[in-house]
């Protein structure tokens, strides 16, 4: 492991003193800089761009499952409540309309190295329609067989069985992503998600048994009711359950942007010293279970494919976090589905009647977007390399880009300079290095070369960091 990453300190004052609110740099700019000016049009261009290149890159598909069986108070995501199955089959006919618009935008040698399910409950479609899906997707796009794919799919345990999961990996699925939250049943109650451990093991062990190549779990600290002594039993149930990633996300308590979190009793929440708390046991816990951190919630096996790109230095970010595949353009399909092909993000319509409007015209349904400017990329990748490796060579960084990187980036600089006094970060002639003091920080020194942080910080749009 680079000795960049293969210590962590956690300083719960320090971490207090610079918690606030950032982007989660799933892309740059971030989506608060998309706009309508980017239509179909602009969209078609970056396609036929992104073929005309030298080498191509691979694509990786992203295809958005709205629909839940019962919503999670907690939830941030676009998703549409039904328990009615069947009102997915107008939503399937839609789909199937745009991936036949946008699928020949690209050249058939180019191959779906990575596929990902997200919702929503993908798991909402049942094994039928879900087959039907990934036959399309096929007949569409250049599916690879090989065992370098990453074909994954997020599963909501209450509603999927061994046979369900078994029948994903016929269709070609090899990656699961299970969403725990937390097992304490008080918590539970209060979010809206009761499930038990063993509807979620019943779950890993047959990925295991289909042969699936990696699994995944979600937890998410900061809910209502949760206390470190609950919170580390549900963490020893995790450990126990021995999945290949585990993810710890921070709840964002934005009731005024997600109608389902009002349900939340907000004086139910942890105060900030428990939030620490909680998150201090899960980096204890995990690590001392041989989980290795990557990086803000991201934590994986040393063997797990996410460790060794990082260590490789090939390790980046997109939509769905840190990636091993980064670097494949990535096609959105249904609704709010985000592309990002070439120099250039695009969302499809963020509600089904928009969405449905545009197909039913004929239309690709992108909403919004951008293309980025010469600086945005530069930006991008310095971002970049802060989040996933930790370090910045600021010589070799100034002659990619052919740019002095201390002039550049002198307003950057300047805002490190704080950060450099604490310990963060350290900086000389040569490269910027986060320092063990400043992993856990990592949101906010990217955010020191976010050229747009100016405007967007007047609207409540962010996550706490922490």
């Amino acid at each position: 492991m680079s000795p960049i990453l293969d210590s962590l300190e956690f300083d719960p004052n320090l971490i207090a003193r610079y918690d606030g609110t950032g982007p989660r740099y799933t892309s740059y700019p971030t989506a608060p800089q998309f706009h309508n000016g980017f239509d179909e049009a602009a969209l078609r261009a970056a396609a036929e761009a992104s073929n005309d290149e030298l080498i191509p890159r691979a694509l990786s598909l992203y295809v958005h499952v709205p629909f839940c069986f019962s919503p999670c108070f907690y939830c941030g995501c676009n998703r549409v409540i039904t328990r009615d199955v069947a009102k997915a089959d107008r939503y399937l006919e839609q789909l199937y309309r745009e991936i036949e618009l946008a699928a020949p935008m690209f050249d058939r040698d180019r191959p779906v190295r990575q596929l990902h399910f997200g919702g929503g409950t993908p798991n909402f479609l049942d094994i039928r329609r879900m087959g039907e899906l990934m036959d399309s997707l096929a007949r569409h796009f250049s599916f690879l067989r090989s065992d370098d794919r990453e074909y994954g799919i997020e599963l909501d345990p209450r509603f999927a069985d061994a046979g369900y999961v078994r029948a994903l990996g016929r269709l070609g699925f090899n990656r699961v992503s299970v969403g725990i939250q937390d097992f304490d049943p008080v918590v539970q109650e209060a979010v809206n998600r009761i499930q038990t451990e063993a509807q979620t093991r019943e779950v890993l062990e047959a990925a295991r048994d289909a042969g699936f190549g990696s699994a995944s779990v979600d937890l998410i600290y900061g809910l209502p009711r949760q206390t470190v002594d609950g919170f580390r039993r549900t963490l020893q149930q995790v450990v126990d359950l021995d999945p290949d990633r585990v993810a710890v996300y921070g709840y964002a308590h934005l009731p005024t942007l997600f109608k389902a979190q009002n349900q939340i009793d907000a004086a139910e929440l942890p105060d900030p010293a428990t939030r620490l708390a909680l998150l201090r046991a899960a980096l204890e816990m995990l690590t001392a279970a041989g989980y290795i951190y990557i990086g803000m919630d991201h934590f994986a096996r040393a063997d797990d494919e996410l460790a060794r790109a990082q260590q490789a230095g090939s390790l980046q970010r997109n939509f769905q976090g840190y990636s091993t595949h980064g670097g494949c353009d990535i096609v959105g399909l249904g609704v709010s589905a985000i592309s990002r092909i070439g120099d250039s993000y695009s969302q499809n319509a963020r509600d089904l009647v928009s969405y449905y409007a545009a197909l039913d015209g004929g239309r690709l349904p992108v909403a919004r977007g951008i293309a980025l400017s010469e600086d945005d990329l530069i930006r991008r990748e310095a971002i970049n390399q802060l989040m996933c490796h930790g370090r910045l060579d600021k010589a070799g960084f100034g002659e990619r880009h052919r740019l002095l990187f201390e002039v550049y980036f002198a307003d950057a600089l300047e805002r490190l300079a704080p950060m450099q006094a604490d310990g963060l970060v350290s900086m000389d002639a040569r490269e910027i290095r986060v320092t063990p003091r400043g992993r856990m920080l990592s949101r906010i020194i990217a955010m020191c070369f976010d050229a747009y942080l100016g405007e967007a910080q007047a609207a409540p749009r962010y996550s706490r960091t922490i």
